[in-house]
């Protein structure tokens, strides 16, 4: 996603720096930005804090966008560490640096931030049902963290900020061995492997294409709205109907298979949008037939 966000900045004539440690994410992403003169790539992790020394990160910044952090439930296992550094040490040095330059700061929470909820849909006023000491509790509690962080700035210095809370997305990009259900779905069926679906595949989710989460992230940056707010889509599928969707939209012989329910794995996930549409004018735009044949065309040029 933060590729797809660069491309809209770029779009809108503002002069972006990107930081990247790249331990998900891919260069190849912003590979056509190479020669852009108003993009500015720096390798480096933000846990650590900005590289100060570098050219791009000395000038003064109007607006820091913390979008860092692995978000693939396989990533929860594998870079535990990593997310919780993320989500707490750079958080809090990008927003020390924000409240320097005077800078507007958007913190990219998540839905995880609700847990495995016990309302239906999920208001920004749900206080959430976390397991704070699961499998998933590195990334749940490490945005819960960023948002309380987040907060603590604004009311303490003043610091202008956003926190919006992003839903399922998928889209062009993604990683193929992503880990979530999209990415995971699209590669086993166009490879003609059976697609794994967890427990009985009738825990649900609502999946937001990516422009439309772009969209709804540039419309919280240029208002003046706080936050907590919601972004992704209310058109809900159990994982079961989405793997059967994608099956059909790839014309794949896949079969699907069931492997044992992951442990704190959400039952049901839909976003309420009423903050969105009456204090942004956010509405999604793009069906989910469409995107998944964008997304799925994609994956067919990479997959091969």
């Amino acid at each position: 996603m933060p590729s797809h966000l660069v491309d809209a900045l770029l779009a809108r004539g503002c002069a972006v720096v990107a930081v990247d440690n790249f331990v998900t994410g891919s260069k190849d992403n912003v590979a056509h930005l190479g020669d852009h003169p108003r993009f500015t790539l720096v390798e480096a992790d933000v846990s650590d804090g900005l590289p100060d020394h570098h050219p791009a990160i000395a000038q003064r910044f109007d607006a820091i966008l913390h979008m860092a952090s692995p978000a693939s439930p396989t990533d929860f296992a594998t870079l535990p560490i990593e997310i919780l550094r993320v989500g707490s040490q750079a958080t809090l040095h990008l927003l020390d640096r924000a409240v320097k330059d005077g800078a507007r700061f958007l913190m990219a929470s998540t839905s995880e931030a609700y847990g495995d909820p016990k309302t239906h849909p999920q208001p920004e006023s749900y206080w959430g049902n976390v397991n704070p000491i699961g499998v998933r509790s590195v990334y749940d509690e490490s945005k819960r963290f960023a948002e309380a962080a987040t907060m603590a700035y604004h009311r303490h210095h003043g610091l202008d900020v956003g926190i919006v809370r992003i839903f399922n997305t998928y889209g062009p990009r993604m990683r193929p061995d992503d880990g979530r259900a999209v990415p995971t779905f699209i590669t086993q069926a166009l490879r003609g492997e059976p697609l794994t679906l967890h427990g009985a595949g009738t825990q649900t989710r609502s999946i937001c294409y990516v422009d439309d989460l772009v969209r709804g992230i540039l419309l919280l940056l240029d208002s003046t709205e706080t936050g907590p707010i919601n972004c992704g889509t209310e058109d809900e599928f159990s994982m079961r109907e989405l793997a059967e969707l994608i099956v059909r939209l790839t014309d794949s012989s896949s079969e699907v298979t069931y492997l044992p329910r992951t442990a704190d794995d959400p039952e049901m996930r839909r976003p309420d949008l009423t903050l969105a549409r009456t204090r942004l004018g956010f509405a999604p735009k793009v069906g989910v037939e469409e995107g998944l044949r964008r997304t799925i065309e994609h994956f067919r040029l990479r997959i091969g």
